[in-house]
C-alpha cells in the first residue's frame, strides 16, 4: 500500500487541479499569455489534459504514456507560469517572489511524474 501512496497522490492532484480548470476557469483564463488565443479552450483543454493524466497513472498499462502525458502538459503550461512571473503586477494575490519561485516547481513536478509513473521499475 505504501508504495501505492505516491501514485495516489499524483493522480489525485492532478485531477483536483485538473477539475479545478472547469469550476473556476477565469482564474486560469487570467494567467493565459496575451498572446494566445480562445483562452477559455486552451483552459479546458489543459483541465482535461490534467484529469486525464491523473486518471492514467492508476493503471499500470496506462501509467507510462499518462506520466508522460502529464510531463507534456506541465511543459505545455510552462509559458503560463512565466507570465504570471513576468507581469506580477497583474496578480496582485500572490507575491511576486513567490511567482518566480514557481518556475522551478515546475521542474519537480516533472521529476515526480516521471518517478512515479514513467521510470522504469527495476
Amino acid at each position: 500500500m505504501m508504495a501505492a501512496m505516491p501514485r495516489l497522490l499524483l493522480a489525485a492532484t492532478y485531477c483536483l487541479a485538473g477539475t479545478l480548470h472547469f469550476l473556476r476557469p477565469r482564474v486560469y483564463e487570467a494567467i493565459v499569455p496575451d498572446a494566445l488565443p480562445a483562452k477559455r479552450a486552451l483552459v479546458l483543454a489543459s483541465g482535461a489534459a490534467q484529469i486525464v493524466g491523473g486518471a492514467g497513472v492508476l493503471h499500470p498499462r496506462t501509467r507510462p504514456a499518462a506520466g508522460l502525458w502529464l510531463i507534456a502538459t506541465l511543459v505545455a503550461i510552462f509559458p503560463a507560469n512565466v507570465h504570471m512571473a513576468v507581469h506580477s503586477e497583474r496578480y496582485r494575490a500572490v507575491p511576486a517572489p513567490l511567482l518566480w519561485l514557481r518556475l522551478p516547481l515546475q521542474a519537480v513536478l516533472i521529476a515526480w511524474a516521471w518517478w512515479v509513473a514513467v521510470k522504469p521499475r527495476r
